[in-house]
């Protein structure tokens, strides 16, 4: 079968290429697990049987139709910027590059924004901003990123503190399922809302074709501060107070001592120019792969240099919207800041940062090309298990790697730790092993010390054998879901799952759900899915803490209609009011998603009961984030959406595909 003129007939007006640049050059994204094979002289990809560029959902229909009646795989492909091996095309796949659906139109009303999946997302900030508005979104890979790619990734960008996460800010999603039918699912609170099982399935789903976000206005004006602290726990306390308190800085970054090292001498993270030849010379990758071969010894000297020659962590914060409100809630940043022991450093380091922000990106290539590699992990955990957290993947890792660490996206609840680290050994073979078994060591300790496997960068392939230590009967359910919409399973196969034969994880619910149970350092508090939520409000009030919520109802019949009365999640998008439960689904098997205050492992589970009339599953324990009765609220961000538009007959047809597979 020639693949490319039956597409081209299938397909009219779409371009196809099958030609050996094209089906290389989208054999695989960013994962540095492939450029060691390729290093290695590996065929470390299969290149796909064809390129498609759609510009309609008509077309991304019609495509989907074609595949499963031919026997074609699909993978989407947004810009290739991911860095967990999402795509890796089988012999049979068709890659669908969605760049050309690129499109956007502004809804003042919300405001929202309606885009095409394959807007780049620097252009379409830029384009947005003249307009008077901001999308809130700025991942560091923003240059070569595409809104499509942050929805399937289920990615954050450096304003989460103020505008949160991308699951955050989507309104709807239409989507093209595997079936070739085409649906728009909406965001609500009051029913089923099948947004957050789009959001993080990393293609396995359906293809995303368009988007509906929120958006906001251009900030008036931002206020910046830096700070040095003794070390970096007292650091992430400030953080945690900050939060608490209802502050939300667009910008949190808490560098540790060596992070901070490398900053303040002027590397590409800072945007200090080096001047020299553009390769590096035989002695320089001699001395780098020789002080990078012997990690234990060399982060035992750093650690001990920590405080003292190397100096404290680094805190840079950006406040940004209306002049007044940036700058004073800038100053209450900088009096707990003092409180917690920490050292002014003015506005240099954060505007230094701010200029430099998306250098971060291109800092892969020259390790690369030094003979060593390198890497990153990002882990998210309530704060009241970050030091053992923190603790943990650093000295796993260790043990394999040089490690450094900062702290980027914060929450009332907990953190995320992005944990970049780097290696070497005296050969490919041996460097691909090693790197390997760091990853191993670093999943084992995430887990272990009750922190989530991927706060933004997502599952992929590099993560997906662990997936089931985190979610235990989810993955299953993750099948089962993409059963319901994929049923020939043509949509990006193999990635983010395990395999089908490999062991499933029971994830133990036991610490994480004690009924009763209140983490006053996190502020989560932990109920039975019988407790009435007024005696649940009770108990906390009792402690001076509120979850803002009042009525006789049960915990589990009141997450099953969507949490009523809660605050509104567009309000305050960066607190999110379930962090973790534990449900009965219909069949009597236990699903268990344990807290942590974001995550990036595929759907976000919660779908499948809040908001979801026990259709699929009954809580039986939930743990809430919880506010202290007299601290200060966030300030609200103004947004007009309806918050519970109608189903449609489409979107209801997919729900009850969904309920149907899940039982």
């Amino acid at each position: 079968m020639d693949v490319t003129r039956a597409l081209e007939s299938a397909l009219p007006g779409v371009t196809v290429s099958a030609s050996n640049p094209d089906r290389v050059a989208y054999s695989r994204d960013l994962w540095p697990r492939r450029l060691l094979d390729a290093r290695a002289g590996r065929p470390a990809v299969s290149p796909p049987l064809a390129v498609v560029w759609p510009t309609t959902t008509e077309q991304l229909a019609a495509l989907a139709r074609f595949a499963r009646a031919e026997g074609f795989d699909l993978v989407p492909f947004g810009a290739g910027s991911g860095v967990c091996g999402g795509v890796d095309p089988g012999e049979r796949t068709i890659v669908v590059d969605v760049k050309k659906m690129r499109d956007f139109s502004i809804d003042p009303a919300g405001p929202s924004l309606d885009v095409g999946a394959g807007a780049m997302g620097i252009t379409l900030e830029e384009d947005i901003q003249r307009a008077g508005y901001t999308i809130g979104h700025f991942p560091s890979s923003i240059l070569c990123s595409t809104v499509g790619g942050w929805i399937a990734a289920r990615g954050a960008g450096q304003c989460s503190g103020k505008y949160g996460k991308i699951e955050d800010m989507v309104q709807s999603v239409d989507c093209v399922l595997g079936t070739g039918d085409v649906v728009t699912l909406k965001r609500r609170f009051d029913g089923p809302n099948m947004v957050p099982l789009v959001v993080g399935s990393e293609g396995t789903l359906c293809t995303i074709a368009r988007a509906k976000l929120r958006l906001h206005p251009v900030p008036a004006a931002r206020a910046y501060a830096a700070f040095s602290f003794p070390d970096t726990e007292s650091g992430w306390d400030a953080f945690r107070q900050m939060f608490q308190a209802g502050l939300r800085p667009a910008v949190s970054r808490l560098y540790d001592p060596i992070d901070s090292a490398i900053m303040k001498s002027g590397s590409v993270k800072s945007g200090k120019k080096r001047h020299g030849p553009k390769t590096a010379s035989g002695t320089l990758k001699r001395l780098a792969r020789g002080l990078l071969g012997v990690p234990r010894a060399l982060n035992a000297v750093i650690q001990a240099a920590e405080g003292n020659l190397l100096g404290g962590a680094t805190m840079v914060l950006v406040f940004e919207g209306a002049s007044e409100e940036a700058h004073a809630d800038c100053e209450q940043a900088t009096r707990i800041a003092i409180l917690a022991g920490a050292r002014p450093l003015g506005e240099g380091p954060a505007r230094k940062w701010f200029a430099h922000r998306y250098s971060v990106s291109y800092r892969q290539a020259p390790v690369f090309r030094l003979g060593a590699f390198s890497d990153t992990m990002e882990v998210a955990a309530p704060w009241s298990k970050l030091s053992g957290l923190y603790d943990g993947v650093r000295a796993a890792l260790g043990e394999h790697v040089l490690v450094m660490a900062h702290l980027s996206h914060a929450y009332p609840d907990g953190c995320s730790i992005y944990f970049t680290f780097s290696g070497s050994a005296d050969s490919d073979a041996a460097a691909i092993a090693k790197y390997e078994a760091a990853w191993r060591a670093a999943m084992t300790a995430a887990i272990g010390a009750g922190g989530t496997l991927s706060h933004h960068h997502g599952v992929g392939r590099s993560k997906a054998p662990r997936l089931g230590d985190e979610l235990g009967f989810g993955v299953e359910l993750v099948r089962r879901l993409m059963r319901a919409w994929d049923p020939d399973g043509l949509m990006n196969r193999g990635n983010l799952v395990p395999r089908a034969d490999a062991p499933l994880v029971e994830t133990r619910a036991a610490e994480p759900f004690v009924p009763g149970r209140v983490d006053e350092h996190s502020l989560l508090a932990t109920f039975s899915g019988d407790t009435r939520v007024d005696a649940a409000e009770a108990t906390l009030r009792a402690r001076g803490l509120t979850l803002g919520a009042e009525g006789e109802s049960t915990v589990a019949t009141w997450v099953a209609e969507g949490m009523p009365g809660a605050k509104s999640a567009w309000a305050d998008p960066v607190a999110q009011a379930l962090s973790g439960f534990v449900a009965t689904l219909s069949t009597g098997r236990e699903l268990v998603v344990r807290p942590a205050p974001r995550r990036a492992v595929g759907p976000d589970l919660s779908a499948l009961v809040l908001g979801a009339r026990e259709r699929i599953a009954r809580i039986d324990h939930a743990t809430f984030a919880v506010q202290r009765h007299d601290a200060p609220h966030a300030r609200e961000l103004p947004f007009g959406a309806d918050p519970n538009p109608p189903m449609s007959d489409a979107e209801r047809a997919a729900w009850e595909r969904i309920v149907s597979a899940l039982r």
